[in-house]
């Protein structure tokens, strides 16, 4: 069963004829409108307000004056504790030289300068001839005597002994440098008390000399 439109209500017949009258209608709309505008704008006057004019003026530079210095401060008087005024004093200037009278007799010299005597040093390190070991030091080791005690404990080393030798070539001032203990530095006192040297010489001159021996203790 199809169904059919009545013809007064279909649209597809009169719509290209719509369409066309919108058209036409539009475009005069827009001519209307435009000619509307320039009708006004020719008839509208505009004002137009004058602008002020600024005038630049040159700036002048001024010169810049300098004030003189303030004149400096007056001295303060300081006072003076003694205001005693001194009174002129008259100079002899007319003395005359006597040429031809006594010469004053001038001071006496200095006394002469006693010479102070060379004190010798109590004794000396180093001799133009040092004393000598009488015997030398094989006779010196062969008279130590070994202590028991440091026999029974094994104590072994060197005992350095220093002394001085006098001009008799005896030994004095004896002392321990170097100590082992356990009696063997007693026993090494002893050896060099017992010692002999040929004393030492300065300038043909027997003085005074310190030296310095080790006396070996070693267990056969």
């Amino acid at each position: 069963m199809s169904i059919r439109k009545n013809p007064k209500v279909d649209l597809r017949r009169t719509y290209s004829l719509v369409v066309q009258v919108g058209m036409v209608l539009s475009l005069l709309i827009l001519i209307l409108a435009f000619r509307v505008n320039l009708d006004a704008g020719e008839a509208m006057d505009i004002e137009t307000i004058d602008q002020e004019v600024v005038q630049m003026e040159e700036i002048l530079q001024t010169k810049q004056i300098q004030k003189p210095p303030p004149p400096p401060r007056p001295p303060v008087p300081i006072e003076v504790p003694n205001d005693e005024i001194l009174e002129d004093e008259d100079l002899d200037l007319d003395a005359s030289l006597d040429i031809d009278g006594p010469i004053a007799s001038l001071p006496p010299p200095p006394p002469e300068e006693e010479e102070e005597e060379e004190v010798e040093p109590e004794f000396f390190l180093i001799v133009e001839q040092m004393p000598e070991l009488i015997g030398g030091l094989a006779k010196l080791q062969s008279r130590v005597k070994y202590p028991e005690m440091a026999r029974k404990a094994g104590v072994e080393g060197k005992v350095f002994v220093q002394f001085v030798v006098d001009e008799q070539g005896n030994t004095t001032n004896i002392t321990v440098t170097r100590s082992v203990g356990a009696g063997l530095d007693q026993e090494a006192i002893r050896v060099i008390r017992e010692t002999k040297f040929t004393p030492g010489k300065q300038r043909g001159k027997a003085v005074k000399v310190r030296m310095s021996l080790p006396i070996t203790f070693k267990l056969r």
